[in-house]
């Protein structure tokens, strides 16, 4: 069953996952994120709904396009279309600018009571989706193609070391990126490895990570953006991801951790509950700390951990599991919807 994803007027561009077109150096945009609920079910991404064929839609929804999101759903639904909706940026701090509006969040419950229904990126927002008046709210994470061999970026350990830290945002303060970079970093020095962190703000970003590393020669501050694959292949030489974000986001960052073979520690994202949840928050500090020295030092603790977590992903997140969750969230949304027309 083909899945198709619109995102009315978003910047991405129109991509077609028909025929696969999943190689990690394909044009566009990498099968991750609200772009792989089409991936994994050879559906496309969309920027209007005029190219969008009869069938199951998920239409995405940003702090700017709720009212062309509503007309979306009409023109959709007069097709055929079964009609799911979902918020774009669904971290705990991006939902409540986003519908932190009176007329935003009246618009937002329209388009809930309008659709056919919702699907969550993150368990939290079922409720939210089910009280603005969706008559149907699922939670299925954002898959990843952990089941497909092109995108196993593993290496072998012994080529693996030190920490890549994965936040970034000094200004979001549920990221808690100074904080992460700052416990990394003492990580980095107590143990003499090296630790390595994205700068996606510019000279105030640098300036900021600078302070660590006129102190510390195993810091390396890496400049964003960088394409995809690169990001990857920068992150697998590395042992662990840290992160202490609790955002409640979708948890990309422990996904790509996923495909990279390696644990990600600290974050409290749909995937990271799942995949990694003896190293997820809402633990302490100082436990999260004590199994990064582990998965630091102790190589047998390290690949238990990375087998475990690969045994979930498979099981939850995969390509293969996601599009059977989704052919069959259709199918009963299809028996729901004929049971209230009769």
């Amino acid at each position: 069953m083909r899945f198709e994803v619109l995102n009315p007027d978003g910047r991405d561009g129109e991509q077609d996952f028909s025929k696969g077109n999943l190689h990690p150096r394909a044009l566009g945009h990498p099968p991750i994120n609200y772009h792989a609920y089409a991936a994994c079910s050879f559906g496309a991404f969309h920027k209007s709904a005029a190219t969008v064929p009869k069938g199951a839609v998920l239409v995405l929804l940003r702090k700017r396009n709720l009212r062309h999101v509503l007309s979306s759903i009409e023109l959709l639904r007069k097709r055929g279309c079964i009609v799911f909706i979902s918020l774009k940026e669904s971290g705990a701090h991006q939902v409540a600018e986003t519908l932190g509006d009176v007329t935003r969040w009246e618009l937002f419950c329209q388009i809930c009571s309008n659709s056919d229904g919702a699907l969550s990126s993150t368990s939290e927002l079922v409720s939210l989706y089910s009280a603005a008046g969706s008559k149907n709210s699922f939670f299925i994470p954002t898959p990843y193609p952990v089941d497909l061999p092109l995108w196993d970026f593993g290496i072998p350990l012994e080529a693996r070391r030190g920490i890549f830290v994965g936040t970034r945002e000094f200004g979001v303060p549920s990221r808690n990126h100074l904080e992460a970079v700052a416990l990394a970093n003492d990580l980095s020095c107590e143990l003499k490895i090296p630790i390595a962190v994205l700068n996606s703000e510019g000279r105030r970003g640098g300036m900021i990570l600078k302070t660590f590393q006129r102190r510390n020669l195993l810091f390396y501050i890496i400049e964003a953006p960088l394409a995809y694959k690169d990001y990857l292949e920068l992150m697998r030489i590395h042992r662990v991801v840290w992160q202490l974000d609790s955002s409640a986001v979708p948890g990309q960052v422990a996904g790509d951790a996923l495909l990279c073979r390696m644990p990600c520690i600290g974050g409290n994202g749909a995937i990271d509950r799942l995949a990694f949840p003896q190293l997820s928050s809402p633990l302490a500090r100082t436990e999260l700390l004590s199994s990064a020295r582990l998965l630091l030092t102790d190589d047998q603790a390290w690949r238990k951990a990375v087998e475990s977590s690969q045994s979930i992903a498979s099981t939850t997140i995969s390509f293969q599991i996601v599009s059977e969750r989704l052919k069959k969230i259709n199918s009963t949304t299809k028996s729901f919807l004929t049971s209230v027309e009769e």
